[in-house]
C-alpha cells in the first residue's frame, strides 16, 4: 500500500510538470490557433540549460530559471514572427514548420551535448528524504510538487481575474471585437507565444532532476502534452490542471499496476474526448442542413 501511495505522489509531480508544460501549449492554441509541435523542444531546451547552469547551490537554480525563462520568451516571441505569414493558413502548414524546427533542434542538441542522458542533480539543500508511507521520498520532488502548484494557482488567477487575461480571454472568444474595442490581438498573441514558451523552457529547469535532458524526452514531453490539451481543452486552465493529473496517474500507479494496459488506457481515453468532440461538431452541422 505505502508502494502505490508513494507511486501516487509520484504521478502528482509528473502530471503537474506535464501541466506546466501543457499550459503554455494550451495558451499558444487557444490564442493564436497553432499547433506548435516544436514545445517539446523548449521542455528540452531547459533541461539541457539545468545541466549546464545549476551547481548543486539554489543560486545556479534560480539563475537557470530566470535565463531559462527570459530565453524561452524570446523563443516563442521569434516562432510568432515566424509563424506570422501562417496565422491564416491550415493546421498542417503551421505543424510542418514547427516540427521542421524541433527536428533541427534535436539535432542541434544530439550534436552539442551527445546521445546519452545527462545527470541533472537539484541543489544540495534540497537532496535529502522525507518518510512517507513507510518510504524515502526526495525532498526535491515535494518542493516542485508545490512549485508547480503554486505557478497553477497563479495562471488561474492571472487568466480570471487580471487585465492581461481578460484581453486575453476576450482575443481568444472574438478577436475581431476584441480588435473594435482597442486591444491590439497582434500584440497579445505574440504575448501569448512567449509566455507559452516561458513555462515550457522553465517546466524542462525544474522538472530536470524528474526527467532529465536527453534524445526523444522533447518527443515523450510533447505527446504527452498533447494528450493533456487534448483531453483537457485549451479554453480551461482547471481543465488543464485536471487531465494532466490523470496522465500523471497513468504513467506511474498506471504502469506500476497494470504495465501492459496503461498505454491504452491512455489513448482509449483520448479517442473517446475526441469522438465525443467531433459529434458535438457534427450535430449542429446536420441541423443547419
Amino acid at each position: 500500500m505505502g508502494t502505490v501511495a508513494v507511486t501516487g505522489l509520484d504521478g502528482v509531480a509528473f502530471g503537474l510538470l506535464l501541466f506546466t508544460v501543457a499550459a503554455g501549449l494550451a495558451l499558444i492554441f487557444g490564442v493564436m490557433d497553432v499547433l506548435n509541435l516544436a514545445h517539446g523542444t523548449l521542455y528540452l531546451a531547459g533541461a539541457y540549460l539545468a545541466y549546464l547552469l545549476t551547481d548543486g547551490s539554489m543560486a545556479g537554480l534560480l539563475a537557470a530559471v530566470a535565463v531559462g525563462a527570459a530565453a524561452g520568451a524570446s523563443g516563442g516571441a521569434v516562432l510568432a514572427g515566424l509563424l506570422r505569414p501562417l496565422r491564416r493558413g491550415d493546421h498542417l502548414d503551421q505543424a510542418l514548420v514547427t516540427l521542421g524546427i524541433a527536428f533541427l533542434a534535436a539535432d542541434g542538441f544530439t550534436t552539442v551535448f551527445g546521445a546519452v542522458p545527462l545527470p541533472t542533480d537539484p541543489p544540495q539543500v534540497l537532496t535529502g528524504r522525507v518518510d512517507v508511507a513507510g518510504h524515502g521520498y526526495p525532498i526535491y520532488r515535494l518542493v516542485f510538487i508545490a512549485v508547480a502548484a503554486g505557478i497553477a494557482v497563479v495562471l488561474h488567477l492571472t487568466l480570471r481575474h487580471t487585465t492581461a487575461g481578460l484581453m486575453l480571454r476576450a482575443t481568444v472568444t472574438d478577436p475581431a471585437m476584441a480588435a473594435a474595442t482597442g486591444i491590439r490581438t497582434g500584440a497579445v498573441r505574440v504575448a501569448a507565444l512567449a509566455a507559452g514558451g516561458a513555462l515550457a523552457v522553465t517546466a524542462g529547469v525544474l522538472g530536470a532532476p524528474l526527467l532529465g535532458p536527453a534524445p526523444g524526452v522533447d518527443t515523450t514531453v510533447l505527446i504527452l502534452s498533447l494528450i493533456v490539451v487534448v483531453l483537457g481543452g485549451a479554453g480551461s486552465m482547471p481543465h488543464t490542471l485536471a487531465a494532466a493529473l490523470l496522465v500523471g496517474q497513468v504513467q506511474t500507479v498506471g504502469v506500476l499496476a497494470a504495465p501492459q494496459a496503461a498505454p491504452f488506457v491512455l489513448f482509449g481515453a483520448l479517442l473517446i474526448v475526441l469522438l465525443i468532440r467531433g459529434r458535438g461538431a457534427a450535430a449542429p452541422a446536420a441541423r443547419t442542413a
